[in-house]
C-alpha cells in the first residue's frame, strides 16, 4: 500500500492521529510527514500555548464543524493544507498522463485532470503560501509556486510512473532524486556537445545508408536516435559506478546503428553485408544484418575497461530478452560470485513488442526469483506509437506498452524522444535505480519511425495523418542543435563539421569494403569460446573418454546416500537416499543413481551444473531428489554440495511454471559458460511445446545462423503408459525435423550407464552442441533398467546397443527400436519364445551412428525381415526420420496407425493400442 492512498478519503481522523504521534515522538512519524508538521504553524495568531496537543487535535479532528474549534480561520487553513497534499499526491500519480511526451501527436486526454478545482482549491489560493511544499522539498511556499514545481518535475519532458511501489524506502528515494534539480537534466557544455556528437552520428549514419543503399531494408532508427547517446551515456557511468560487463539484446530497429556507434562494429563488414556478399566460413550460413549480434570491449572516457554484448536474435524478437539474462546469470555466477552489480543486462524493446508478446511477463516474473534473478534490467522500449502497421490503439488494452512493469512495481520513465538531454537524463536515473535497488527499471522513449516497418513499406496506407505530421518534422540532432546554439554552447558551424567529418569516414569504410570478397563475422562472446571447435558430424560420432576410477565412484555415492543424522526427514525420502547405496553395493544401479554420480564426477573434474525447470530437485517423478527438505524446518540439504574434492558449483532450481521463458533463460545460460552442464528439464516432454519458439529459432540453428555454439542439455520425460495425449509423447518427430549438418545431437536411452556416459561426454568434448534426451517415466524404477558399477566406471556412451541374449544364426527378424520400447518388446519375445527375433537398440538418433548398424546387420547373416518399432503413431516418433536416413535395409513398420493426438485419453483403449504394436513385431501379416 503506497504511503498516501488514504489522501483520497480525506479521512482528517488520521491526520490527527498522526500528529499526536509526531508530537510524543517526531522519530517515528515518516520523514516526509515529519517535515510537514515541523513546519506547519498550528497555532497561528491563537496558539492554545496551555494545552497544545489537545488544541491541534481538535483542529486536526475538525472535519465535520469546523466551528467546533475557537478559530475557524485555523481550522480552514489546515484543511487546504490538507488539500494541497492531496494536489501533491495527483501530480506524482497521475502526473504522467498529462506530460509533453509524445513528440509528434496531441496526447490522449484523461480525466479528471490535474485543474486545481478537482482537488478543492481555487485560483484565489495561488498566493496563499503552504508548509505542504516541505513534502517536496522546498521551504514553505505559495500555492503556484508549488504547481510550478510538480508541473516541471511530472509533466514535462519526462513523465513517471512509481506510486504503485509498495516500499517506502524506494518511493521516498525516488521522490528525492526527481526533486533535484525539478527532474530537469543538467549537463556542462562539454557533456552537451558529446550528446550532440553521438546524436549526430546516428542521424548521419542513418542519412548515409538511406542514400546508399536506396530501398534496402535496415530497420531505421530515425525517430528514436536519441538513444545512442543515451546508451552512450550509461555505459560510461555504470563504469564509474562498477560495471564491468554488459550484456544487451534488442529488436530489429536501430540494431545497425546501436552496432555501429555504441559497439564500435566494423562499418566496413556492415557494408559487406548490405552487399550481400558470402561469408569467410564455410559452416555458416549466417543471418540478415539487422540480426546479427557482437562483443566489443570498449575503453571509457575514464580509462576503464568494459566488456559489451549485443545479443543476436531472430525475428521473434522478444526471446532474447529470457536468453540476455541467462547470458547476465552466467557471468555474474562465473565471474562475479553472485555480484550483480558487476554485469548489467538491458532490454531494447519495440512498443508494440513489449505489450503483445508473452514471454514478456515470463521474463518479468523472473526477475526477484533466486534461480534467475540478474539483479535488475534496464528495460528501454523504443515507442514507434504503432507495431507494422497497427494502431498503437489496437495493439494493446493497457493505457502503457510498459503497463507490464507494474508486474514487479518497477517505475517507468516515460520520455520525448525529440529532448535528447532528457533522454539521457532519464537513462541516468533508471541506471542508479538499478544499482541501488536491484530491480528493473523502465524507459519508455516515445518517438516515431520516420519510414514505414522497413524502408521498402508505405506507411500513409494505414497512418496517413500521422505521416503528414512527420514528414514535416526535424530529426532529434537539428533540434538539439539549434538549443545549444541558442544556449551559446554551439557554434553555427560545429554541425556540418561533425556531420562531414564522420561522412567521410563512412565514405572511406565504404570504398575499402567494395575491394573485399567476403562478408567477416566477428563471433559472439569469443572470450568464453576460446579452446573450443566448431566441428561435422564425422567428429560428433567419435568416441569421447568418459570413464572414471571408481575409487572415485565409492567416494561419491557415500556421500550422496547419507542424510545428515542430527536432522529428521520424511520416511520415504530416507529410504530413497539410502537405497543409493543399497544398489550400488549390489551392483545394480539405477537410473537416479546414475545421473546423480554422473553429476558428481562432472563437479570433481571442475565443472559447474545448472539444473532448472518445473520440480527438477526431487523430479517430476520423485527420483532425483537432489535438493532434500527436512521434514520439521524445511531447510534444505544438497548432498552433491558435500561431496570431496568438488571442484565446481552444483545450481539447481525449480523453475515457476513457464517454458518459454526459462528454456530461453538457460539456452543463453549455456551460451554465456561452455563449461557449465546446463539443463532444462520439462514436467512432462511435451511441455516443450510452449518453448518451440526458443527450439526453433535458437536451439536448432543458433550455431549456423549466428556462429553460436552452445551445450544446453534438454531433458524430456516420453514414454506411453496409459497417460494420455499430454503426458506421453514428447514430440520427438518435431526434434529429429529439425536435425541437419552437425546442429545438434538427440538421443533416447535404455540404461541407466548410458545416461551416465551421456551426460558426461556433454562437457568432455572440445565443443558444445545442444542435447535432447527423451527421458524415461516408468523406467526410473523398473527393475529391469539398471547398470553395473564396472558399467558406469569403465563404460562408455554407446550409440547403438545389439542384442547379446541370442544367437545371431538363428535370428530371422532383426528388429530395431528406441527408448522404453525395447523393455515392452523383450518382454513379449520371452512370453513368446521367440529366438529366432533380436532387438537393437538406436541410443542416439542424432547423429544417426550409420557405420554402427551396418556393422550390426552384418552379424546376423539369416535376417530377412527388418523391423522399425515404436509406441508412437505412425507419423509421429522416429519412423519418417529413420526411413529418410537409413536406407540399408527395406523397413516395415510396427506401429500404431497415424493419429492426430499422440495418445488415446482411455487407459482401456490405450493399453490395447500398444498391445497391437508388440504383436505386429512378431506377426508380419498385420503390417500396416
Amino acid at each position: 500500500m503506497d504511503r498516501f492512498s488514504f489522501l483520497n478519503a480525506a479521512h482528517t481522523e488520521f491526520f490527527a492521529q498522526l500528529y499526536d504521534q509526531y508530537l510524543e515522538n517526531p522519530d517515528s512519524v515518516e520523514p516526509s510527514w515529519r517535515s510537514f508538521f515541523q513546519g506547519f504553524d498550528f497555532g497561528m495568531e491563537t496558539y492554545n500555548e496551555e494545552n497544545p496537543v489537545q488544541y491541534s487535535r481538535e483542529v486536526a479532528s475538525a472535519s465535520v464543524s469546523p466551528a467546533a474549534v475557537d478559530n475557524s480561520k485555523i481550522s480552514e487553513q489546515l484543511q487546504k493544507e490538507f488539500k494541497v497534499v492531496k494536489l501533491i499526491e495527483g501530480y506524482r500519480t497521475r502526473g504522467h498522463l498529462f506530460t509533453k511526451t509524445n513528440p509528434v501527436r496531441e496526447r490522449r486526454t484523461f480525466s479528471p485532470s490535474l485543474d486545481l478545482e478537482n482537488f478543492g482549491l481555487s485560483s484565489a489560493d495561488l498566493a496563499t503560501v503552504f508548509d505542504a511544499a516541505k513534502l517536496l522539498g522546498l521551504q514553505p511556499s505559495s500555492l503556484s509556486q508549488i504547481i510550478d514545481h510538480l508541473t516541471a518535475v511530472y509533466c514535462q519532458h519526462i513523465g513517471i510512473e512509481y506510486m504503485y511501489i509498495r516500499r517506502p524506502e524506494i518511493v521516498e528515494w525516488i521522490q528525492e532524486k526527481l526533486n533535484i534539480n525539478e527532474n530537469r537534466p543538467t549537463f556542462s557544455a562539454e557533456e552537451k556537445k558529446g550528446i550532440l556528437n553521438k546524436l549526430n552520428q546516428a542521424v548521419s549514419f542513418e542519412n548515409f545508408l538511406h542514400t546508399k543503399y536506396v530501398g534496402q531494408k535496415r530497420f531505421s532508427l530515425e525517430g528514436g536516435e536519441t538513444i545512442i547517446p543515451a546508451l552512450d551515456a550509461l555505459i560510461e557511468r555504470a563504469a564509474e559506478k562498477g560495471v564491468e560487463q554488459f550484456v544487451m539484446g534488442m529488436a530489429h530497429r536501430g540494431r545497425l546503428n546501436v552496432l555501429a556507434n555504441i559497439f564500435g562494429k566494423s562499418t566496413q563488414d556492415i557494408f559487406s553485408e548490405f552487399d550481400g556478399k558470402d561469408y569467410d566460413q564455410e559452416y555458416f550460413d549466417g543471418d540478415v544484418k539487422y540480426h546479427l549480434g557482437l562483443t566489443a570491449d570498449k575503453i571509457t572516457k575514464s580509462g576503464k575497461k568494459i566488456n559489451i554484448n549485443l545479443a543476436p536474435n531472430p525475428s521473434h524478437l522478444e526471446t532474447v530478452g529470457a536468453v540476455i539474462e541467462g547470458i547476465t546469470r552466467a557471468k555474474q555466477d562465473k565471474y562475479f560470485a553472485n555480484d550483480f552489480s558487476k554485469v548489467l543486462p538491458i532490454a531494447v524493446h519495440g512498443d508494440a513488442a513489449i505489450a503483445g508478446q508473452g514471454i514478456l511477463y515470463e521474463i518479468i516474473q523472473m526477475a526477484q526469483l533466486d534461480g534467475y534473478k540478474t539483479g535488475g534490467t534496464i528495460h528501454i522500449v523504443i515507442n514507434n506509437q504503432v507495431g507494422f502497421t497497427t494502431n498503437y490503439l489496437d495493439a494493446r488494452s493497457s493505457t502503457y506498452c510498459t503497463d507490464v512493469a507494474k508486474v514487479t512495481l518497477s517505475p517507468v520513465l516515460h520520455v520525448n524522444a525529440d529532448d535528447a538531454e532528457s533522454v539521457v537524463h532519464a537513462m541516468q536515473f533508471a541506471l542508479d535505480f538499478r544499482m541501488q535497488f536491484g530491480r528493473d527499471v523502465f524507459i519508455d522513449l516515445l518517438g516515431y519511425r520516420k519510414y514505414g516497418h522497413n524502408e521498402g513499406d508505405e506507411p500513409r496506407f494505414t497512418q496517413p495523418v500521422l505521416y503528414k505530421l512527420i514528414a514535416k518534422h526535424r530529426n532529434p540532432r537539428d533540434i538539439y542543435a539549434e538549443k545549444l546554439l541558442s544556449e551559446g554552447v554551439i557554434d553555427a558551424n560545429l554541425v556540418k563539421t561533425l556531420e562531414k567529418e564522420y561522412k567521410d569516414d563512412l565514405d572511406h569504410n565504404l570504398e575499402a569494403s567494395r575491394k573485399k570478397d567476403l562478408t567477416v563475422i566477428t563471433p559472439f562472446m569469443q572470450n568464453e569460446w576460446k579452446g573450443f571447435e566448431q566441428v561435422s558430424d564425422d567428429v560428433m560420432l567419435q568416441k569421447v573418454e568418459t570413464k572414471v576410477e571408481k575409487t572415485t565412484l565409492d567416494s561419491i555415492i557415500k556421500t550422496v546416500s547419507m542424510l545428515p543424522s542430527d536432522k529428521k526427514f520424511i520416511n520415504k525420502i530416507t529410504k530413497i537416499v539410502t537405497d543409493r547405496k543399497a544398489g550400488y553395493d549390489n551392483n545394480t544401479i539405477d537410473w537416479g543413481t546414475a545421473e546423480t554420480l554422473a553429476y558428481g564426477t562432472l563437479l570433481t573434474e571442475g565443472f559447474d551444473i545448472r539444473i532448472s525447470g518445473q520440480d527438477v530437485e526431487r523430479g517430476t517423478f520423485s527420483h532425483r531428489h537432489a535438493v532434500v527438505k527436512v521434514e520439521d524446518s524445511e531447510e534444505e540439504v544438497v548432498l552433491l554440495d558435500h561431496i570431496e574434492n568438488k571442484k565446481g558449483n552444483f545450481r539447481i532450481f525449480n523453475s515457476f511454471l513457464s517454458e518459454y521463458g526459462v528454456l530461453g533463460f538457460d539456452y543463453g545460460y549455456a551460451l554465456a559458460n561452455p563449461n557449465s552442464l546446463t539443463i532444462w528439464e520439462a514436467q512432462f516432454g511435451d511441455f516443450s511445446n510452449g518453448a518451440q519458439i526458443m527450439i526453433d529459432q535458437y536451439i536448432s540453428c543458433g550455431e549456423d545462423k549466428w556462429n553460436n555454439q552452445n551445450g544446453l542439455v534438454m531433458l524430456l520425460p516420453h514414454g506411453y503408459e496409459g497417460q494420455g495425449a499430454e503426458h506421453s509423447s514428447a514430440r520427438m518427430e518435431r526434434y529429429l525435423q529439425l536435425c541437419a549438418r552437425h546442429n545438434m545431437y538427440v538421443a533416447d536411452c535404455t540404461t541407466p550407464a548410458n545416461f551416465f556416459h551421456l551426460l558426461r561426454r556433454q562437457m568432455k568434448t572440445k565443443f558444445r552442441k545442444p542435447l535432447v534426451v527423451f527421458s524415461p517415466k516408468s523406467l526410473l524404477r523398473d527393475p529391469r533398467c539398471v547398470s553395473t558399477v564396472e558399467e558406469l566406471a569403465n563404460g562408455e556412451f554407446q550409440e547403438t546397443i545389439d542384442d547379446t541374449t541370442v544367437n545371431k544364426v538363428d535370428v530371422k527378424t532383426l528388429v530395431f527400436c528406441t527408448g522404453k520400447f525395447y523393455y515392452d518388446i523383450v518382454a513379449e519375445r520371452e512370453n513368446n519364445g521367440r529366438n529366432d527375433v533380436a532387438v537393437v537398440r538406436i541410443e542416439q538418433l542424432f547423429p544417426l551412428p550409420v557405420e554402427q548398424l551396418k556393422a550390426i546387420i552384418a552379424q546376423y547373416p539369416n535376417a530377412d525381415d527388418y523391423v522399425w518399432a515404436q509406441e508412437e503413431p505412425k507419423n509421429m516418433g522416429a519412423y519418417t526420420y529413420m526411413l529418410a536416413n537409413f536406407d540399408l535395409v527395406k523397413w516395415r513398420l510396427a506401429s500404431l496407425k497415424a493419429y492426430s493426438a499422440p495418445a488415446a485419453g482411455s487407459y482401456t483403449r490405450a493399453k490395447r493400442r500398444h498391445a497391437d504394436a508388440i504383436r505386429m513385431v512378431f506377426d508380419k501379416n498385420l503390417f500396416r
